[in-house]
């Protein structure tokens, strides 16, 4: 096995060894938890899955003046200004980090099946190496890597800024995702990232504008993911643009573009809305367990509960989400509704038969009256234009994406902030990628750190103030490094 390095030059490995990263994600065809699974699914009459997201930003603030100040983990500044808001609540978050790779080795101990899937963006890695708390990379190695723990424990990947798909520059985007995978294989390995299949959007947010989702979906695709997790209500039936009407089974989401184009991915969906406590109290075993076996595709198969939820955030996933954990693992395991990882479900699935083109075919919503509108093949003009008529004679319809929320937006009211984040991202394209510059190179190391910590959610989504200035602050720095190499 090839061993990384897991910074460079001070900055976490995010690029220059692609085809080395395209190599092991090109295995992702080859079953890789179906094989070592103690789950029997053709008798079970249901399964759920949960995963548990982790983020921090890393934020200019390091020093009292924003201009000169280092950047660090925004943990490392809850930790060292401990009287300011919630942030004493550091040292919970930190045993939040590392705690499923403590939960999970004492329940095979104790002969229970544990399964958890994991997203953790790459901001927040690098913060917590950077901090020095190698503990949590320690209890985090052993579930990725240890074959006795391997089977219980799916990451899902993710983009390595935290960045929202529906307002982020299509190759930008891109760049994110690649980034992640440098960053986890230099972690955990090779082989672990092989086993990476899942893809957990930022913020739940999915592109509906079709030649943006389209783009998403041929991003994940290319960098050999083979699923997507969506928000229920971000998706609609492509027959008839109405609601979901299974959503405990796998569905298709077929992105097609303005040019005619169209690709496909299997996509799990997340039902009920974002509050945590629905993981916490691990409410998707209970609603499975009211759940039998269903027909897709003429086949009998188990349905499958999907929940994700904020891993650290809120007193209810610091406090109630162990012993719900622990009580829940002891009484489903070697039940009739086992807690799965969704990998190891679709692997079976695939294993009798039920491939992507059987399943359901849905789209992001409101593109249904997009279609039943463009003429096939059209081209990005002709949408451009149907789309502000139809913003004209309706002013509900939006093409800036769905998330885990209905009302918030991740374009309108972002202007302090998304204007800075769009001059950099066309520089970086002029001065770093157009020019060709080689991605191993130094230059394109720390031009491309900047651009993508730059775009991290959060400097959207806390909205003005201090979110914006740092947001703003990044973007300068990273124009000063991009005018000054070039």
């Amino acid at each position: 096995m090839t061993t990384l390095p897991e910074t460079i030059d001070y900055l976490p490995n995010i690029c220059g060894l692609e085809r080395l990263i395209e190599g092991a994600t090109a295995k992702s065809a080859t079953p890789a938890f179906l094989p070592e699974s103690s789950i029997d699914f053709d008798t079970i009459k249901s399964a759920f899955a949960i995963a548990l997201h982790m983020h921090q930003p890393l934020i200019p603030a390091a020093g009292a003046n924003l201009k000169t100040a280092g950047i660090i983990s925004n943990l490392k500044y809850m930790f060292d200004n401990p009287d300011v808001g919630d942030n004493h609540n550091a040292p919970v978050f930190h045993s939040c980090y590392k705690r499923m790779g403590e939960f999970i080795p004492q329940q095979v101990r104790d002969g229970k099946r544990p399964r958890v899937m994991l997203d953790y963006s790459g901001c927040l890695l690098h913060g917590l190496r950077q901090m020095g708390l190698h503990d949590v990379f320690d209890a985090l190695k052993t579930i990725t890597c240890d074959p006795a723990y391997r089977p219980c424990v799916e990451w899902l990947g993710s983009a390595w800024g935290h960045p929202v798909a529906p307002s982020t520059p299509v190759q930008d985007y891109r760049l994110h995702v690649r980034a992640w995978q440098h960053h986890f294989a230099a972690m955990f390995g090779t082989e672990a990232l092989s086993r990476v299949r899942g893809f957990s959007p930022a913020e739940m947010a999915l592109p509906n504008h079709p030649d943006v989702c389209h783009e998403f979906v041929k991003t994940l695709k290319e960098c050999g993911y083979r699923w997507v997790l969506v928000q229920e209500h971000t998706v609609e039936q492509v027959d008839d643009g109405g609601p979901i009407r299974r959503p405990h089974l796998p569905h298709r989401l077929v992105a097609k573009s303005s040019r005619g184009e169209t690709l496909s991915i299997i996509a799990i969906v997340k039902t009920q809305g974002s509050d945590t406590k629905l993981v916490a109290q691990m409410q998707p075993y209970y609603e499975a367990k009211g759940l039998s076996r269903t027909e897709l595709g003429g086949t009998s198969v188990p349905p499958l509960v999907t929940q994700i939820a904020d891993g650290e955030n809120g007193g209810v996933m610091m406090n109630e989400f162990p012993p719900k954990y622990h009580q829940v693992i002891a009484e489903c395991s070697g039940s009739d509704t086992p807690i799965v990882n969704v990998s190891e479900y679709l692997e079976y699935l695939e294993s009798i038969g039920m491939t992507e083109e059987r399943f359901p075919a849905v789209q992001p919503t409101m593109q249904h009256r997009i279609w039943d509108q463009f003429n096939d093949g059209a081209g990005p003009e002709a949408l451009s234009e149907l789309i502000r008529q139809l913003k004209s004679d309706d002013d509900r319809f939006q093409m800036e994406g769905g998330s885990w929320t209905n009302d918030v937006s991740w374009v309108r009211g972002y202007a302090e902030v998304l204007g800075p984040m769009e001059s950099l991202s066309a520089l970086f394209a002029d001065k770093v990628l157009a020019a060709g510059v080689r991605t191993s190179d130094s230059r394109y190391r720390n031009a491309l750190y900047h651009l993508l910590i730059s775009q991290t959610s959060c400097y959207r989504y806390w909205g003005r103030g201090i979110w914006t200035d740092y947001g703003r602050e990044l973007c300068r720095r990273a124009t000063e490094i991009l005018q000054h190499d070039s």
